[in-house]
């Protein structure tokens, strides 16, 4: 065990470093939104935009590499946020994403002296009356807590029938930098707001408080034990998926004690064709089982990364599946609004058919396109895409000569950047988990097709929608047969009625309706009566001066009385 210095001895952390970490956050952000406002919008104002494009690779590069530093140093949410980023293949340049890449893994652990103090005070006993052993080494250390390999006691293994298990715990005083950081976060989300560029995309405080209620519910392992055994139910009949089990009895909010379920880490190749499976074949089933999740359970993992899915060898002969994808960290769960769920299956299955109407009316739909957007030319820019790039791999699209991706850029660039996307709340951990899984499957085959998995699942999903029509349609029959059977005992009790003078109907907005058109026609009538009186005076008077003034005075009444009901309406 490296030495370890006084101030790491105790993790938690005093008001003093709150405060300071608060502020160095804050610095750090304000510093690169400046350095950005300089150079993107204030630059090409004055003419020097060729300095800020042939800066700006060396410029994303750096910030990456000052958050990676910042990230490692202060750990708590930042390595979260660098996470983020680093999944964000979509909008992110390589230069962030590539950089950011390894704080999958890069998390220092806590010295398991301050970690056996928090267990034990957790589960209100010595580790050595819970536990046969605890390795002091953790297996895995990651941003909020780190996980220890262990052995039930006798007791403990004879009823849950379990030896070897997994002691996860909470790093020490994570709970009070998930506080600050978070303090940070929306603070930073604040000033985002007010820069139009930023708030015309995205509601930046939504998402961070998305990422805020998603980071305290990853620190509650009792909301994870809970996330875990219902991500099991989801796939209880699915061999093709296994779920550790937990040991309710030794678990707190801080404390999670569960199966030792490790096996072969989904991305490694080596060890996967050692055990006789191809990595290419794990590929295809990784991505059903997201989409399973995703458009069809709703509630889906939102951290798929390498280090939570093991492919397990499957020993059982009885099995019709020859291994398991394995989860693991159930921590950071995303839950698909059933509307938000139908949007997302019309836009699979227009991606499926290279349907670019189609598709863009399923963006619209999930909320990704503000409802006033004009999307005639997004929805030429779709078809015109799937024409010339649809249905190609990763490896495929490699190839494709660059200066094709520059056509259509130049082509539909202004089109995509002037229309209205904005970033719906609830989505950050779908892109989260769609990023992931895109990245998993292309390191399992480099020449992996998602159109490939996209299309047999978006076709079932197709049967399944038309299903829901018939069945809907069948239940409509139904309820207009059961209607029509009832219907003549219906007229018969309200005929009865209005021949007993009992049937009265009230409703206030058609009463009020009928008052003001009551009134109108009232108005009307008036202005005739005054109309022909005055003009029937005009031509009378010139023969009979009298009458033709009578005729005219009287014609003040009609108005009068106009002029009276429209001041009653009003």
């Amino acid at each position: 065990m490296p030495a370890v210095s006084p101030e790491r001895t105790d993790p938690t952390p005093s008001a003093r470093a709150t405060r300071a970490r608060y502020r160095r956050i804050l610095r750090f952000a304000a510093w690169h939104l400046a350095v950005t406002w300089l150079f993107e919008l204030a630059f090409p104002r004055i003419g020097l935009s060729k300095l800020a494009e042939r800066t700006r690779t060396q410029r994303m590069r750096r910030f990456a590499q000052r958050f990676h530093a910042l990230a490692l140093d202060l750990g708590g949410l930042m390595i979260k946020v660098g996470q983020f980023l680093s999944s964000r293949l979509d909008v992110l340049p390589p230069e962030i994403t590539a950089e950011l890449e390894g704080l999958q893994d890069e998390v220092p652990p806590v010295p398991f002296p301050a970690i056996r103090a928090l267990a034990e005070s957790e589960l209100g006993a010595p580790l050595e009356t819970v536990f046969a052993w605890v390795e002091q080494t953790p297996i895995a250390a990651a941003s909020l807590g780190q996980a220890h390999r262990a052995q039930l006691q006798g007791i403990d293994a004879d009823d849950t029938g379990l030896q070897a298990v997994v002691l996860k715990v909470q790093r020490p005083g994570i709970e009070k930098i998930v506080a600050v950081d978070l303090a940070a976060l929306r603070k930073v989300a604040g000033w985002l707001s007010h820069v139009s560029i930023v708030s015309k995309r995205a509601d930046m405080p939504a998402l961070v408080e998305e990422f805020a209620q998603t980071s305290l519910e990853e620190i509650d392992y009792l909301h994870e034990a809970a996330n875990a055994e219902r991500f099991a139910s989801d796939f209880a009949h699915d061999e093709r998926v296994a779920v550790p089990q937990i040991v309710w009895e030794r678990s707190t909010r801080r404390v999670l004690t569960l199966q030792d379920v490790t096996a072969i880490k989904i991305t490694d190749a080596r060890a996967l064709k050692a055990a006789g499976i191809d990595p290419a074949d794990v590929a295809p089933v990784f991505a059903s089982v997201m989409f399973d999740q995703l458009f069809s359970n709703g509630f889906f993992h939102a951290d798929p990364h390498p280090g939570n899915i093991f492919v397990t060898p499957n020993t059982d002969p009885t099995a019709t599946h020859p291994w398991t994808l394995t989860f693991i960290d159930f921590g950071m769960m995303g839950e698909v609004a059933s509307s938000t769920r139908s949007g997302l299956r019309k836009l699979l299955i227009a991606a499926a058919a290279r349907d670019g109407k189609g598709l863009v009316r399923a963006i619209s739909e999930v909320g990704v396109l503000v409802p006033s957007a004009d999307t005639v030319e997004l929805e030429r820019a779709m078809t015109h895409l799937f024409a010339r790039f649809g249905g190609k791999g990763f490896a495929e699209l490699r190839e494709v000569d660059p200066r094709e991706f520059k056509d259509f850029g130049d082509e539909f660039g202004d089109v995509v950047r002037s229309l209205p996307f904005q970033l719906p709340e609830n989505f950050l951990l779908i892109i989260r988990a769609m990023s992931l899984t895109s990245g998993v499957c292309s390191s399992l085959n480099d020449r992996f097709n998602l159109w490939d998995s996209v299309e047999p699942y978006a076709a079932q999903l197709l049967r399944d929608e038309r299903g829901n029509i018939v069945r809907d349609v069948a239940q409509q029959v139904i309820d207009a047969a059961s209607a029509a059977l009832l219907l003549p005992r219906r007229l018969d009790g309200l005929l009865t009625k209005i021949e007993d003078g009992l049937l009265s109907v009230a409703n206030p907005r058609l009463e009020k309706k009928m008052v003001r058109r009551e009134r109108t026609a009232q108005r009307a009538a008036s202005a005739v009566v005054f109309g022909a009186l005055l003009i029937a005076g005009s031509l009378v008077r010139v023969d009979d001066l009298a009458l033709g003034n009578v005729l005219m005075l009287a014609s003040v009444l009609p108005l009068l009385h106009g002029l009276w009901v429209g001041r009653r309406s009003r």
